[in-house]
């Protein structure tokens, strides 16, 4: 039975957007403008220019989990008026011979039957899982044909543990970065409860300003830049160290060159998010830093796994075999262009407003604790210092610009080679996403889970963590050649989260 929600989105009268290719001489000065606005005809940016490189070809993954059976006829008439009057999902990317070994793109006329792929199923499937996990596995061993926009979305009516349906959304990199596409799409998603309500995300508050005296706050505003200055002196010169020579110690998570052409095997766990609450409460730390700490409890007993630890019978690490002082980092790679919010990417579909997109993506190198701890809140208490320490940083911005000036002075071979090198000499990339406080439906599909995650990058592992309503998804996006059961990863991290918030409260910290 259709729920009435589902009812409402199907019976809409939907126009269908004009998405036709137009001369530019046929345009009058008003329309050429706006064209501009909307990204027609507008040059790639460098970082999404460098996604076009073989060894850079990379794609984003969102997995929606969905409470109800999908209606394909339902997503493909509203994609038309929500998603494809966003001008990166209704262009083509297109060399621009005015600008040599330069891109552009160019608005063109969208068939959906070509993006929205609903593969016709077994309904006695022996393991729904298992055939998701496989499906997800070989598209990533393909790409998207660039002679349509590099998008598609897949729609399986599949009953599995945790959902009724699940659509896979698969994106090229070069639309946008990982939050900004994981924003978009929840702009096109509307409130359950509030069909006319966009979703709501928490937001970071505001510093209460201390009453020290002027002095006080002079020095320590005079301390804080100072900081700043230092940390991103040496972030930059590990950065320059790590393209020049400076590589992780080689670890069981670490990929073989040529890893980036290597199909993944992505795999998910969902948690409570009111027990890493509990933890950061009791801790006085973020939901980052509990996410970041039970990432490196759970690597450190994985590894040790590997190398002959063993296990007590109530889960802690008996013996330690892990080899001492392990250089394991992860790259995170920033948008430093603000973040439009949810609202103006809706305004953008809806109005053609004229929020920022794009990618302006800098490089912050983030180091992980992996030692075996006695008190598992160590790892939580490392992840906070390695954190706040971060915060204190212009890495991204500076990384951003020499990755720029490498691109201006030396092409985009250069530029690639050089963010390929960073990204290879180091093990894995790790996020964490934050997601709605509510549940929200997709086109009037209610909501069950949201996992991101992606393929194509020179990393065996990709660490993802994305909140809803009061659940984290943790996603393991792996290279099985290299990690073999990524699976038992997700187990660890899931335990270690056990674990920590277990010492919490017998310390009586809760």
């Amino acid at each position: 039975m259709e729920s009435a929600n589902e009812l409402k989105w199907r019976k809409q009268a939907l126009k269908p957007i004009d998405t036709t290719r137009r001369s530019s001489s046929s345009k009058s000065e008003e329309e050429n403008k706006n064209s501009q606005k909307t990204g027609e005809e507008e040059p790639l940016s460098p970082s999404s220019r460098l996604f076009h490189e073989p060894n850079f070809n990379v794609y984003v993954i969102a997995i929606m989990g969905c409470k109800t059976r999908i209606y394909p006829d339902v997503f493909k008439a509203n994609l038309g008026h929500t998603l494809l009057r966003h001008p990166r999902f209704s262009s083509l990317q297109v060399m621009d011979e005015r600008n040599k070994g330069g891109m552009k793109w160019v608005r063109t006329q969208v068939d959906l039957e070509k993006h929205v792929i609903v593969p016709k199923l077994d309904p006695n499937i022996d393991s729904p899982e298992k055939f998701l996990e496989d499906y997800i596995y070989n598209l990533s061993k393909t790409s998207i044909d660039e002679s349509q926009p590099l998008w598609d979305l897949h729609l399986l009516n599949l009953r599995t543990s945790e959902s009724e349906a699940v659509g896979v959304f698969r994106i090229h990199h070069s639309l946008g970065d990982g939050t900004s596409l994981m924003s978009l799409l929840l702009a096109c998603t509307r409130q359950m409860n509030d069909p006319l309500a966009l979703p709501t995300v928490p937001i970071k508050k505001q510093e209460k300003k201390n009453d020290h005296t002027w002095f006080w706050r002079i020095t320590s505003m005079f301390w804080s830049s100072f900081q700043v200055f230092w940390n991103t002196v040496v972030d930059v010169f590990m950065f320059s160290a790590t393209a020049l020579f400076l590589k992780d110690t080689q670890n069981p998570l670490k990929g073989p060159p040529g890893v980036e052409f290597t199909p993944r095997r992505i795999v998910y766990r969902t948690v409570s998010l009111d027990d890493i609450k509990l933890v950061k409460n009791a801790m006085n730390t973020t939901i980052n830093d509990v996410a970041l700490g039970i990432t490196q409890a759970g690597l450190s007993r994985y590894i040790n796994r590997i190398y002959g630890g063993n296990n007590k019978a109530e889960g802690a690490i008996e013996i330690d075999n892990l080899p001492k002082k392990i250089r394991l980092r992860s790259t995170l790679l920033i948008n430093i262009r603000p973040s439009a919010g949810i609202q103006a990417l809706a305004d953008i579909m809806e109005k053609d407003g004229g929020a920022k997109w794009g990618n302006w993506i800098g490089y912050v190198l983030l180091p992980f604790t992996i030692a075996r701890r006695d008190d598992p809140l160590d790892y939580v208490r490392d992840a906070k210092a390695t954190i706040d320490r971060k915060k204190r940083s212009l890495e991204a911005i500076f990384t951003f610009s020499i990755a720029e000036l490498a691109l201006k002075l030396f092409g985009v071979k250069t530029a690639s080679a050089l963010s390929h090198r960073i990204l290879s000499h180091t093990t894995m990339c790790f996020s964490n996403l934050v997601g709605p406080l509510e549940e929200i439906g997709f086109y009037g599909h209610p909501m069950a889970f949201l996992a991101p995650s992606s393929y194509g990058q020179p990393h065996a592992l990709m660490i993802n963590f994305q909140s809803y309503i009061d659940k984290m998804t943790i996603v393991v996006s792996a290279d099985e050649g290299t990690i073999p059961n990524p699976h038992q990863l997700c187990d660890d991290i899931v335990e270690s989260l056990r674990l920590i918030k277990h010492a919490v409260v017998t310390k009586g910290l809760a």
